[in-house]
C-alpha cells in the first residue's frame, strides 16, 4: 500500500512594503548620475573620464541601497527585511515585538532591525491623531439638531466606526498589520526558526571598488 502524505499547507505570495516616495526619488536620482557621468564619460578631457566612472561606480549602489532597494516581505511564516546593506529574515516564531517610535522595528531574539522601508512621519502621526480626535467628539458626525436619543444612537454608531476602522499614519498601518501577521503566526510549524542575516555584498562590493579607485585616482593626481 502507498502511504499518503500530508497535504502540504497552502502557500501565499508576500506581502511587500516599500516607501513609493523613496524609489521615485532613487529612480530621479539614478536618471541624474546617469546623465552627469555619461556625458563626462564621453565628452570629459585628460583623466576625468576615470573620475566619472569611479564616481558613478560609487554613487550608484549606495543610491540604490537607500532608496529603491529597502523593502519589507512577508506571509503567513515569516517576514523579509531589506535594508541598505542587509538581508534579514526573522520567522514569526523568533518575533519579539514589532513597533513603531521614531522609526519602524522588529525585536527578535535579543536584537533590534530597523524597518528602512517603512519611513515614519510624525507629521503624518500627529494628522491621524488629529482626525481620530475629531470623529470622537459628538456633534461631527452630521447629526446636530437631532433629538437626544438620536444623537446618542448616532454617537454611539460614530464612536464604533472609528473605533472599527481607525486613523492611522501609514507606518502606524504598516506595523500595525505586520504585528497581527506574528501573533497568528508565531504557532505555526512553518514559522519557527532563528534570525538569519546576510549582508548585501552586491551593493557593499561596487561601492567599496568604487570608493577605492576614487582615492587612487585622486593620489596618482
Amino acid at each position: 500500500m502507498s502511504s499518503q502524505q500530508p497535504p502540504e499547507e497552502p502557500a501565499y505570495e508576500d506581502r511587500v512594503y516599500r516607501s513609493p516616495m523613496a524609489v521615485v526619488t532613487g529612480v530621479l536620482l539614478l536618471a541624474l548620475i546617469a546623465w552627469l557621468c555619461g556625458d563626462t564619460l564621453v565628452r570629459g578631457p585628460g583623466n576625468t573620464p576615470w573620475f566619472a566612472a569611479a564616481i558613478g561606480l560609487l554613487a550608484v549602489p549606495l543610491t540604490v541601497a537607500f532608496t529603491v532597494r529597502p523593502a519589507v516581505f512577508a506571509n503567513d511564516d515569516r517576514m523579509r527585511v531589506r535594508n541598505p546593506f542587509r538581508v534579514v529574515e526573522l520567522p514569526w516564531g523568533a518575533v519579539d515585538a514589532v513597533r513603531a517610535g521614531y522609526s519602524a522595528e522588529v525585536l527578535a531574539d535579543g536584537s533590534k532591525y530597523q524597518l528602512w522601508a517603512v519611513p515614519v512621519s510624525l507629521r503624518a502621526r500627529k494628522k491621524a491623531n488629529r482626525q481620530q480626535g475629531r470623529q470622537s467628539l459628538p456633534g461631527r458626525g452630521g447629526f446636530a439638531g437631532r433629538g437626544a436619543a438620536g444623537a446618542a444612537g448616532s454617537a454611539g454608531a460614530s464612536a464604533a466606526a472609528a473605533a472599527a476602522d481607525p486613523q492611522l499614519a501609514p507606518a502606524d498601518q504598516v506595523v500595525d498589520e505586520l504585528r497581527q501577521l506574528a501573533e497568528r503566526g508565531a504557532s505555526r510549524p512553518g514559522a519557527q526558526g532563528s534570525v538569519r542575516v546576510r549582508w548585501a555584498y552586491e551593493i557593499i562590493a561596487p561601492a567599496v571598488l568604487g570608493a577605492v579607485s576614487l582615492i587612487v585616482l585622486i593620489a596618482v593626481r
